[in-house]
């Protein structure tokens, strides 16, 4: 057997990398498109609850892309409440990339960074193809890893008049809004209570951290033509959103439509959620095979429960970038 040699990168060596906020909508866009177009292979996410009595569990992400990327890969990735406590990210993942013809590993990622930028890569893809253009006003609920990329990415692409955040814990808000107007140079809004927050905004995205569903994001908010992206673990959202909403889409169907968790799990549950009511996966949208926003007084709403193919994308750009830079570690495999 020929020896065989795996590139690593840990998190220093991705934060060296300094990947930009348009790789990483690069990456993101591309791997949606060639989901849309059918070239890859995705599998539903899998849970694995590892200890009774602990607010938190493992998600296990599968998926293969083809050419150019040409990868297949799975994260394993850590999602617990109560990390914050020890000083510790809510998400921790690992993200492991192989060659899809031989089975035979090519790389291994620290994926926490990846996982935060890729999903709010997502987020602002969607809102790219499915909100107003001239979207003036973010409404975010939420200030965990995530929700940063959320607000940046986003900002990049509409520049908003106003940003206005909310989080459940008083000091993780303050921190939140004090980051995000440092880093993009623009005042954020705080705000201590959900409908200050999204009431009127043209981009309400909720990505709380509830500990059982609770129906905290009221229908009655929403103004018309807004674009609503619901992807909290627990549902906040009522079961009425969905009627006022033209649109549905996804990023997969597949493992929207099963599972314990996600925003939109009792609306799936209740039939509101249906094949027959869904307008679209994303990726079908960015391939042009199904239309986005047709009207500016349109409600739609966007549900992504995370896709092993952005892993994969953003982690085959950040291996990229790093040969260039010669950065990272080559370990011996056999």
């Amino acid at each position: 057997m020929p020896d065989i040699h795996i590139t690593y990168l840990n998190g220093p060596d991705i934060e060296r990398l300094a990947i930009t906020d348009q790789e990483i909508l690069d990456a993101i866009e591309s791997s949606l498109g060639a989901q849309g177009r059918g070239s890859c292979v995705i599998e539903p996410r899998m849970h694995l609850a590892p200890k009774a009595g602990v607010d938190g569990h493992f998600n296990v992400l599968r998926g293969a892309i083809g050419a150019p990327i040409d990868l297949a890969g799975v994260k394993v990735v850590g999602d617990f409440v109560d990390n914050y406590k020890q000083d510790l990210p809510s998400e921790v993942g690992v993200l492991t990339l192989f060659d899809p013809r031989t089975g035979i590993p090519v790389a291994i990622l620290d994926a926490t960074a990846i996982t935060d930028m890729r999903t709010g890569a997502v987020t602002a893809v969607g809102a790219k193809y499915l909100a107003r253009k001239g979207s003036r006003v973010l409404g975010h609920i939420g200030a965990r890893g995530t929700a940063y990329w959320n607000v940046r990415l986003l900002d990049r692409l509409f520049d908003f008049d106003e940003i206005r955040v909310h989080s459940a814990r008083p000091e993780s808000r303050q921190a939140f809004g004090e980051r995000l107007s440092r880093d993009l140079g623009k005042p954020v809004l705080v705000c201590d209570n959900w409908h200050d927050t999204v009431a009127g905004a043209d981009i309400v995205v909720e990505a709380s951290r509830l500990r059982a569903p609770e129906p905290l994001l009221r229908t009655e908010w929403i103004k018309p033509g807004a674009f609503v992206v619901p992807y909290g673990t627990m549902s906040a959202v009522e079961l009425s959103l969905t009627d006022i909403m033209a649109k549905l889409v996804v990023d997969d169907w597949g493992q929207c439509k099963g599972g314990q968790f996600g925003s939109l799990r009792a609306h799936v549950e209740a039939g509101k959620l249906s094949a027959q009511t869904l307008h679209a996966e994303m990726g079908e949208i960015v391939a042009g095979r199904k239309p986005g926003r047709e009207s500016e007084d349109e409600n739609i709403l966007f549900w992504h429960r995370g896709l092993s193919l952005s892993d994969i994308a953003l982690g085959f750009a950040m291996l990229e970038k790093a040969r260039l830079l010669g950065i990272g570690q080559t370990l011996r495999f056999h």
